[in-house]
């Protein structure tokens, strides 16, 4: 993929309203951050990059509005929530257990959280390449940030 195949903007649908917890919200913004500042990102069957990229969910999908930043026409897709439903449970549960431990355990037992956590938020971030690869090709940490925001997008539904 050429510099162009990325996403250079992107923003979260705000109706969706709800408050996040602290952690969730620094989890967002850094997954925002992090997704400008390093993402492969290219439509299989569209215009090139590069990209703006709104995500919301409706309806049990996860909605992926992405419009070329050089004018064309946008390109919306959905994405069913089933799929990632397990995942994410886990992956709350897990990030619950990790922040409980930050407070009372010790920095092995801490680790061992943190690594079984990553474990789950890689599985969410291949699920997400799975389900992205008729649509857009993406790597392992755009797919990673993604699996982020997505989680932040049902918490807040």
């Amino acid at each position: 993929m050429t510099a162009p195949d990325r996403i250079q903007e992107i923003t979260l649908d705000q109706a969706l309203g709800g408050r996040l917890r602290p952690e969730l919200e620094h989890d967002r913004a850094i997954a925002i951050q992090d997704l400008i500042d390093e993402n492969t990102f290219r439509l299989v069957n569209g215009a090139g990059g590069p990209y703006s990229v709104k995500l919301g969910v409706d309806q049990g999908r996860l909605l992926i509005h992405v419009m070329p930043v050089s004018g064309g026409d946008p390109v919306i897709f959905g994405l069913a929530l089933g799929p990632f439903r397990r995942i994410i449970k886990d992956y709350f549960a897990i990030c619950d257990s990790y922040f409980d431990a930050i407070r009372d355990m010790t920095p092995s037992q801490i680790e061992t959280i943190d690594m079984a956590r990553r474990g789950v938020h890689n599985d969410g971030a291949e699920k997400m390449v799975e389900r992205l690869q008729s649509k857009a090709e993406i790597d392992m940490l755009t797919a990673r940030r993604l699996f982020t925001l997505l989680c932040v997008l049902h918490a807040r539904r």
